[in-house]
């Protein structure tokens, strides 16, 4: 990046309590490579990372799973190469090895966390990951047996801090007694609110920041399906709440919060990222999108202020017990943070 480029100032936030400072909006960079649309060139995509850095979005999350043969992190290689490093909060992943046939194959063993690890590095060529995740987890190994490596790891000072993606309570718990946990990244949205019950409270009592990935609904409150059709080559006709009756009566949701965006003269997304970006500051939501016209919009979401009446209108508006569908299908739901506890240590 040019010296000359323009930054723009964003607020920053302390992400948990371990010393972790992130722009308050993140930027996720699944979409680039495909997933919910065609992946774009490499030459394309880093064009919108760095359209979000000059905007100020500082903290990018990517995955060694996202695209084929690895492609989201060898494209963020070769932005972070026109980027200053120091300046850049970089989150990647590990634990799920492949998607066969729709469905995770999740693994995380000592060895293949740091056999993971390493290949991330070497792909991102960066000598530290700012903040590494273990994506999913694994139901039959011992979290603490995860944790240790992931602690040695940040002892070789190959990763800076610890999280954790789609983790139950008892496991989140269990990993900070082993090393504090910095972050854990869930889907968070105004139609997927279970979190408040049980990780919002745990994360609030031991200092943990969190995540909040699909902030938008996968894109749902951002029109898709709705305003715009789902591109031919996306995943989301496999998720229950875009298909059939589902979603003919998520469509009323949409409608009556593009109904307040239009009385307080914003969008729909920015209406609902403003909600979510009101809830605490320790909460970071991360849009991704494959559009400068739609980072853009996102990015007004911060200069909204929502009075305690607003967020109780905005939340009535979209009812969790009118949600129509299941948060994921049927071959993911085994692997989100309700059935994620892991055996205890022998």
């Amino acid at each position: 990046m040019e010296d000359s480029d323009h930054i723009i100032e964003m607020p920053r936030v302390k992400l948990g309590s371990q010393g972790l400072e992130v722009s308050r909006l993140g930027f996720g960079c699944a979409g680039l490579s495909g997933y919910y649309n065609d992946p774009l060139s490499h030459e394309a995509g880093c064009s919108v990372i760095k359209e979000a850095f000059r905007n100020g979005i500082t903290f990018l999350d990517t995955s060694d799973l996202y695209g084929e043969n690895h492609d989201n992190e060898i494209l963020l290689s070769k932005v972070l190469k026109e980027l200053p490093r120091a300046k850049v909060q970089l989150a990647t992943k590990f634990g799920i090895m492949s998607l066969e046939g729709g469905k995770p194959a999740v693994k995380g063993t000592p060895e293949y966390a740091r056999q993971c690890c390493e290949a991330s590095l070497k792909r991102l060529g960066i000598d530290y990951i700012d903040l590494y995740y273990q994506h999913r987890v694994d139901a039959t190994v011992p979290i603490e047996d995860t944790m240790g490596e992931l602690k040695k790891l940040v002892d070789e000072g190959k990763i800076k801090y610890i999280g954790l993606s789609e983790a139950s309570a008892d496991t989140i718990r269990r990993a900070h007694i082993v090393h504090p946990i910095t972050a854990v990244q869930v889907e968070y949205s105004l139609w997927t609110r279970d979190i408040e019950e049980d990780i919002i409270p745990i994360c609030r009592e031991l200092g943990i920041g969190i995540v909040a990935y699909s902030p938008l609904g996968r894109g749902f409150f951002g029109g898709k399906a709705v305003v715009e059709a789902l591109p031919d080559n996306t995943i989301l006709p496999h998720w229950p709440r875009f298909t059939g009756e589902n979603l003919e009566k998520n469509k009323q949701l949409y409608d009556r919060l593009a109904n307040l965006a239009a009385k307080k003269n914003c969008t729909p997304p920015q209406l609902a990222l403003a909600w979510l970006l009101h809830q605490e500051d320790n909460i970071v939501p991360i849009p991704g999108t494959t559009k400068v016209k739609n980072l853009h919009n996102n990015l007004g979401a911060l200069s909204l202020k929502l009075t305690e009446e607003d967020l109780k209108e905005i939340s009535d508006a979209v009812p969790i017990d009118e949600v129509a569908g299941e948060r994921d299908p049927d071959s993911f739901a085994q692997y989100s943070r309700k059935f994620t506890n892991t055996p205890e240590k022998s």
